[in-house]
């Protein structure tokens, strides 16, 4: 961390009241207020631990091994007053007289002494989350080596969750995530009080866990041809005899493994088995189980769907199950038994997503299927089969949650929906009293481009960081006073991972946006600000770096708008930053930074020329140069 911006955070201030505008703790606690007196933290933090509790233990543990690398050791009296100058005293509190309910916390610095309280030890936990974010990410030291003594200033917090299900989902089929690169995701995460980690652990491109009555499900389920590039036409299918060598799974110890690493990070895992539709992966280890029967590969990204304007789609080779076979039951009977056994969470997500029917629809088996169980539409057939896999859940004690199109010819008793097509999808189901977790793609899809097209990846759609912060997973009270507010569990990001094949990759799509996410799902709705945020976004930006993860600086970058005004094509570009300014170039020349200083819209002339621009802070380039060619220029024409 810089001199510049070790002194901005924890060193004194103007005053206490410019201390507490001025923090950068993201998510936005509920309640942030100066107190006198100040805390140094030097070598050592003593800690007092008033009740033995085993989790807490090993959650100091864990912060323990975060303070050394900044040159803080964390010593125990076991019980006692401890000598270091500098306490953290923990309490967990058998009255709750500020609605800190299980998460919440309070966090008071001054005097020397650290106080944090909570209720449960995930309370205990978010607080330590929040004294991690004042403390620096890299410690200063002097001309001599030795480092400088961190000052934190005097300050009670009170804060708790404004939602219970603050969720991320890490797909894991499309790109195969490693044990080890999972937990990595999971710690992040957890620095910014997410607590539900979505797994989506089976799609047509790999199923990742094992199974141990269909070991099939991980020898060939869990394997594709290697291809590279973009998921599409220009992905060929397997050759005849190609092996099949991309892929992976993780075995049962290892799921075991992830899940106490989550618990002690207070985040919850929810298990996704996605059926009857994305099943290719499984169908090519149990082919017997679709309408046709015919052997199938495990996809490598390659073209197998049409897409059509109205939102339809045509799928060319089947991958979803057959709903009118008994052993489909069966089978899904074992696979979710055996999940049940291996997750403890309450929930078991089992996708219902983007299901063809047409197989269902040309198969005279299924037909007479439907005819038999006065069963009249396609729709209604994938109800029936929701319902079926519902019960196979409640009956292993757990809850049946899926995407919203398991609303489809009417949803079976006791299930939760995940609305993503919008947030209508959710209200419906909340009118029904069943239990929803926002996930609306407008708003939280992770995989959308978030800058520019000319430096990013462009794929159907777009999500900026500011659109990211505006999503409110409550619907509106004065539009729908029929929905009870209990039933909006919370909310969650998607990272579908088509074209994020690395973890660093799929930092760099995660944050900042998760941030955002986080904030709308933690703090009060009335204390966010989003230029507020973008500040306290800043900080978080240098922390990362230093910590060697990446994350996307699109912010910085400008927002490039053409329009026609007089038969001209006319340019503006824009920025969330007051303080920023652009450099341009229209003449195909360059360095940029020696261009024109942007002041107001300016015409893009005939002619076969690019866009140079770039940003500028202080006089120092800050985020990518876009380069915009002129077909590109009039294609963004509104």
């Amino acid at each position: 961390m810089t001199r510049s911006l070790f002194t901005f955070v924890f060193t004194l201030f103007l005053g206490l009241n410019a201390l507490i505008a001025q923090h950068t703790i993201i998510p936005h606690p509920v309640n942030v207020e100066a107190v006198e007196g100040s805390v140094t933290v030097e070598s050592e933090i003593g800690l007092v631990l008033d009740q033995e509790n085993e989790l807490i233990s090993t959650m100091l543990d864990n912060f323990s091994s975060e303070l050394k690398p900044l040159g803080i050791q964390m010593s125990s009296g076991g019980g006692a007053e401890s000598t270091a100058a500098t306490l953290l005293r923990i309490t967990l509190k058998e009255e709750d007289s500020v609605k800190l309910g299980k998460e919440g916390y309070e966090l008071h610095v001054g005097n020397g002494v650290i106080n944090l309280q909570a209720i449960e030890p995930a309370g205990v936990f978010n607080g330590l989350q929040t004294f991690r974010q004042l403390l620096p990410q890299t410690r200063v030291a002097d001309e001599e080596g030795n480092k400088e003594p961190i000052v934190l200033e005097g300050m009670r917090i009170v804060d708790y969750p404004r939602f219970g299900w603050r969720g991320l989902m890490l797909d894991v089929s499309r790109h195969f995530f490693t044990v080890e690169e999972v937990k990595d995701y999971i710690d992040q995460m957890s620095k910014y009080k997410f607590n539900v980690f979505h797994w989506h652990l089976t799609d047509d491109e790999g199923w990742r866990v094992e199974i141990k009555a269909f070991p099939r499900l991980t020898e060939v389920g869990a394997w594709r041809v290697e291809r590279h590039g973009r998921f599409g036409s220009q992905r060929p299918y397997p050759k005849k005899n190609e092996k099949a060598t991309y892929g992976g799974f993780y075995t049962q110890e290892e799921v075991k493994d992830v899940i106490a690493y989550a618990a002690e990070r207070n985040v919850t895992i929810i298990p996704e088995i996605d059926v009857p539709g994305h099943s290719m992966a499984l169908l090519a280890a149990y082919p017997e189980l679709s309408t046709r029967k015919e052997l199938k590969f495990v996809n490598p990204g390659s073209k197998f769907a049409n897409w059509f304007d109205d939102g339809t789609f045509e799928m060319t080779i089947e991958n979803t199950l057959d709903p009118s076979n008994p052993a489909v039951y069966a089978f899904l009977d074992m696979i979710f038994g055996e999940i049940a056994g291996l997750f403890p969470s309450d929930y078991i997500h089992m996708g219902g997503d983007e299901c063809y029917h047409g197989y269902w629809e040309r198969d005279e088996k299924v037909q007479a299927f439907m005819k038999e169980n006065g069963i009249k539409d396609s729709h209604e057939l994938q109800s029936y089969f929701v319902k079926r896999v519902e019960k196979i859940i409640s009956d292993k004690g757990k809850k049946m949650i899926g995407w919203d199109e398991i609303l489809e010819g009417g949803l079976a008793d006791g299930a939760a929906v995940m609305s993503w097509r919008g947030m209508q999808g959710g209200i419906e189901a909340a009118r029904s009293q069943h239990e929803v977790v926002m996930t609306p793609k407008e708003f939280v899809y992770l995989d959308y481009t978030q800058g520019d097209y000319s430096v990013e990846n462009k794929i159907y759609d777009d999500l900026s960081l500011e659109k990211a912060y505006s999503f409110d997973p409550m619907p509106n009270p004065n539009l729908f006073v029929d929905i009870d507010p209990e039933l909006i569990l919370g909310g969650q990001g998607n990272l579908w991972t088509e074209v994020i094949p690395s973890l660093q990759y799929a930092y760099y799509m995660t944050y900042p946006r998760a941030f955002a996410i986080s904030e709308s799902l933690w703090s009060p709705l009335a204390a966010k600000d989003y230029k507020n945020f973008l500040g306290r976004t800043e900080v978080h930006f240098e922390r990362f770096d230093q910590s060697g993860r990446s994350i996307a600086k699109t912010i910085y970058e400008p927002e490039v708008k053409l329009k026609m005004e007089n038969r001209k094509m006319m340019c503006t570009l824009s920025s969330d930053f007051d303080d920023i300014e652009f450099r341009y170039t229209i003449d195909n020349t360059y360095p940029v930074g020696m261009g024109k200083k942007y002041t107001e819209a300016f015409e893009v002339p005939p002619g076969d020329l690019k866009l140079r621009v770039q940003s500028y802070r202080n006089g120092q380039s800050i985020g990518r140069m876009l380069l915009i060619d002129r077909k590109d220029l009039e294609a963004r024409l509104k």
